[in-house]
């Protein structure tokens, strides 16, 4: 393949199938180099190095993670609207592995606060959950409790740890169950001007 066609936004697609393909921790520089037929170095005018590369494959992924949670939540609200967004969240992890594998990386906050994807996930995901009539820090710590759910389900049950003959569907849908009691009588943060 011509390097004249390589762009930082090809180099980043290639990067979220071979995450996919190979797991994330084995996205290189060498790896897509070898895929666009080029020397290493080419791919250094199109991102700094590696780190930069990951940390574009986890903004990408992020947009793509929140493009699917916004179609399942659009005109839901409640149960409805929570049940959808997990089941959005889910499906994206078991379907694109390695891609979510990125979406978990640490990122520097300031790129965070300038992408456009990052603050549509904050909005979908704190506008779901003040249906439930949340405000800060109760949002936050709401936020805290269904990305360590999701993340934890979904990370056991790619990796085979539900052994149990229960159906994994049946026990997704009674946490998500769960999680909406918990939301409905979440205990309040008292206020000083309560």
């Amino acid at each position: 393949m011509a390097r004249a066609g390589l762009t930082v936004d090809r180099l980043v697609a290639a990067a979220a199938d071979l995450a996919d393909e190979a797991g994330f921790e084995n996205v290189s520089l060498s790896a897509l180099a070898r895929h666009f037929g080029v020397k290493d170095a080419s791919l250094y005018s199109h991102v700094r190095n590696l780190n930069d590369l990951r940390t574009r494959l986890a903004l990408h992924a992020g947009g793509e993670l929140i493009d699917r949670i916004a179609a399942a939540v659009a005109g839901r609200a409640g149960k409805d609207a929570l049940a959808a967004f997990a089941g959005a969240y889910r499906a994206y992890a078991l379907d694109h592995p390695g891609r979510y594998a990125a979406t978990q990386i640490r990122i520097d906050q300031a790129l965070i606060a300038d992408s456009p994807a990052m603050r549509r996930t904050a909005e979908i995901t704190y506008g779901m959950l003040r249906a439930y009539g949340l405000d800060e820090p109760d949002l936050t710590d709401a936020v805290r409790l269904l990305r360590s759910t999701f993340h934890g389900y979904c990370a056991l049950e790619s990796a085979g740890g539900f052994g149990a003959a229960r159906d994994v569907q049946t026990s997704w849908d009674k946490a998500v169950d769960a999680l909406h009691l918990a939301l409905t009588h979440w205990p309040r943060e008292k206020r000083n001007d309560d």
